[in-house]
């Protein structure tokens, strides 16, 4: 028998029938010919208020890579500050919901840059090369480019899931090369908006993000006084991490909180003007997502029980282990009937593709599971259906459902 990671508080205390904003999760599923992923927006809501609560002074964005389900976005547009996208797909998503749009990511093409111009968006600059394009499109166009740094950092984020400063890296400009590229924006007339500090992600050590905040606002005026421009806005990057497998423990956001606005009232004088943002994928939406599918088949082979899903990896690829992680564990399941009963067998929970990577919970301790029973895979809101090769096998897509989405 192998662990499963914690169930998260919102369900965790649920007894027998499982429900998700406020109905069970057959009725999700009814009439419904496949699994479904199903967004709690009021658990989204309630992250929102408690990142407000600890960081008053700092702008919220939210990373849409993390989920872009379109009525999620409508809802988001009513609780952060600006939107972080990572290309033209992306952009159109949001362009119109009434917030500020900030677009990073490498290899942005020319016809990518010229909608985010056109558009007013912030171009998080990637590298030298993507500058010199930025700023000759925006002369064809006619506009003054928003146009902010993206810092490759000499820190990186202790204890992320994934790493994203520190070393040679295709994300962002190299720390030392960034105050000549900054002199060279503003002396060719655009609009320079900052800079944008990404270190790591997925992160659960407090401590390991208080440092390395603290770092990038050292690095932050470092790189201005260099430059001789001081920022409009510090985008100090997310890591903000949630809690998947055994032993894992939910972030402290207030001790996080606590330590950033000491930090930030204590920061150096050529940023007392700054602005400071934080960007959030997963934190926001993991948790308020479950996918729900069923028991098409019951099996036993070599002494081992499997439960045949009609849904898996093609649906929800990191529950299976094959996104981004170097050892499999397992996700919080769970039988939606029997939420806090006994567990009473050891079974293996796959999906139906034709493939041994499609497994997403092995050999876990459950109660008895049959044919139509439901399974509920937990922390499904972030890196879900988009992050999922959806066309693999060619099975239907799940659906996604939102309270709010009347046309659930």
């Amino acid at each position: 028998m192998k662990p499963m990671g914690p169930i998260p508080p919102e369900y965790a205390g649920q007894r027998g029938m499982l429900t998700i904003a406020g109905r069970t999760a057959p009725d999700w599923l009814a009439q419904r010919d496949g699994p479904v992923f199903v967004y709690d927006p009021a658990i989204v809501a309630a992250r929102v208020a408690r990142f407000r609560a600890a960081f008053p002074a700092i702008d919220l964005h939210y990373a849409i890579k993390a989920n872009p389900f379109p009525p999620l976005l409508a809802a988001m547009a009513e609780l952060v500050d600006g939107f972080d996208v990572a290309s033209a797909g992306e952009l159109a998503k949001v362009e119109r919901l009434g917030r500020p749009v900030s677009f990073a990511g490498p290899g942005k093409r020319d016809a990518e840059l010229s909608a985010a111009l056109t558009a007013g968006v912030t171009i998080n600059l990637e590298s030298e090369g993507e500058a010199t394009r930025a700023l000759a499109i925006a002369e064809r166009l006619g506009v003054r480019p928003r146009l902010a740094v993206r810092v490759n950092p000499d820190v990186e984020l202790r204890g992320s899931g994934m790493k994203m400063g520190g070393r040679p890296s295709p994300f962002g400009i190299d720390a030392v090369r960034v105050p000549a590229l900054v002199r060279h924006l503003v002396a060719a007339g655009a609009d320079w908006r900052g800079f944008h500090i990404y270190a790591g992600s997925q992160a659960l050590d407090p401590q390991a993000i208080i440092d390395t905040q603290a770092a990038t606002i050292a690095l932050a005026a470092r790189l201005a006084e260099e430059a001789g421009q001081a920022p409009p806005l510090v985008n100090l990057g997310g890591g903000f991490g949630v809690p998947y497998f055994a032993g894992d423990t939910a972030l402290d956001i207030e001790r996080v909180g606590a330590a950033l606005e000491t930090a930030v009232a204590a920061r150096p004088a050529i940023l007392r003007d700054s602005r400071f943002a934080i960007e959030l994928g997963r934190w926001l939406v993991a948790e308020a997502g479950v996918y729900l599918a069923r028991v098409v088949d019951r099996k036993e082979s070599g002494g081992e029980t499997f439960l045949i899903l009609d849904g898996g990896l093609n649906h929800q690829l990191a529950a299976s282990g094959n996104f981004g992680t170097v050892v499999r564990r397992n996700y919080p399941l769970a039988l939606a009937h029997a939420m806090g009963g006994e567990a009473t067998e050891t079974v293996s929970v796959v999906g139906p593709l034709c493939t041994p990577l499609d497994r997403l919970g092995d050999r876990i301790a459950l109660p008895r599971g049959d044919v139509g029973d439901v399974v509920a895979i937990f922390l499904a809101g972030a890196y879900g259906a988009t992050a999922s090769p959806c066309a693999f096998l060619g099975h239907a897509p799940a659906a996604e459902l939102l309270p709010r989405d009347h046309s659930d």
